[in-house]
């Protein structure tokens, strides 16, 4: 498939995005008893979730690149009983509601049991609305059977993963610039190691497997009719097309080997590096948050890259 870059930037940004306000609801949720802690929390909560807003409303509003009629994207949203699209639209409105309720609770409301209650209900709300949009934007992949490589059933793990990792490291960001009073330490470092290399650990599984996985050898199989000939109307034409373009995208395999290699380094390998160093007294973890966050945030684009360019789709046996 073609890498649309409207379409990598929407997964990643929106992903991280989601992701933050995943961990800012789950938050919310664990310490909306926790009188005192909430008036020093309630900075990095604000600016939390503008900023997941902010991330992934550019997501969205990137990804209508990439329509011939970005005007006519609303239509979209009316069938959400069978398209994971639609579903994933829905969803994608319904995540600021809770957002914006827990800001105007946290700035307007007085503190108090009422507001606590409110608080943790709207948290997990936000947690679960996030987490479920980025599921209908894996499972808009996951469910198209003229890809065989997207039908593999870490597609929609990985890509929560990565919101949750990549949402995360923003978070802990935020952290070390709202709670000066309570510096990171090692530990966020050393999660958002160990996370990465879960999920390089996921994208080498995924990678081998569709490595092995050849597409279908003759029109029929591919038709989902192993065993019989089909026929064509029309021979294939001899020059480009928007099908080709689109659908038939050629990766040479020393680039392919480059990119994972790359992609790897930035999940599992700078974050351990950047761990090792502030265990070792180098640098603090403050410092070393900014490198393994950015780091992190390129890896998922050059894995969200990947994932599309790679992507062989059954049309091009027609071709």
């Amino acid at each position: 498939m073609h890498p649309a870059l409207s379409v990598i930037f929407f997964t990643t940004l929106s992903g991280a995005g989601y992701g933050l306000m995943a961990w800012l609801g789950l938050s919310l949720f664990m310490l909306h008893t926790r009188a005192d802690l909430m008036p020093m929390l309630q900075p990095m909560y604000l600016w939390g979730l503008l900023a997941g807003l902010v991330l992934s409303t550019a997501g969205l509003l990137s990804s209508l690149a990439h329509l011939g009629r970005p005007a006519r994207a609303w239509r979209a949203l009316g069938q959400w009983r069978t398209s994971w699209l639609s579903r994933e639209g829905v969803l994608a409105l319904l995540v600021p509601l809770p957002a914006l309720a827990v800001a105007g609770l946290l700035l307007l409301a007085a503190p108090g049991p009422g507001r606590a209650i409110a608080l943790g209900v709207l948290g997990l709300v936000l947690a679960v609305l996030a987490l479920a949009t980025v599921a209908c934007t894996a499972m808009i992949y996951a469910s198209l059977p003229p890809i065989p490589a997207w039908r593999h059933p870490l597609v929609v793990p990985v890509y929560l993963l990565f919101a949750l990792l990549t949402g995360l490291a923003l978070l802990f960001w935020l952290m070390a610039l709202l709670l000066p009073t309570a510096p990171p330490e090692t530990g966020s470092l050393l999660t958002l190691a160990l996370l990465g290399t879960l999920l390089a650990g996921c994208k080498l599984a995924y990678w081998r497997d569709i490595d092995r996985q050849p597409l279908p050898a003759t029109r029929g199989a591919a038709l989902g009719l192993p065993g019989r000939e089909a026929s064509v109307f029309e021979r294939p034409h001899t020059e480009a097309s928007f099908i080709t373009r689109e659908m038939v995208f050629v990766l040479a395999r020393r680039h392919a080997r480059s990119l994972r290699a790359a992609t790897l380094a930035l999940l599992a390998g700078v974050p351990l590096a950047a761990w090792a160093l502030a265990a070792g007294g180098v640098l603090s973890p403050a410092v070393l948050l900014v490198p393994a966050a950015l780091a992190l945030l390129a890896g998922a684009f050059a894995e969200r890259w990947l994932f599309f360019a790679q992507a062989r789709h059954l049309v091009s046996l027609y071709y």
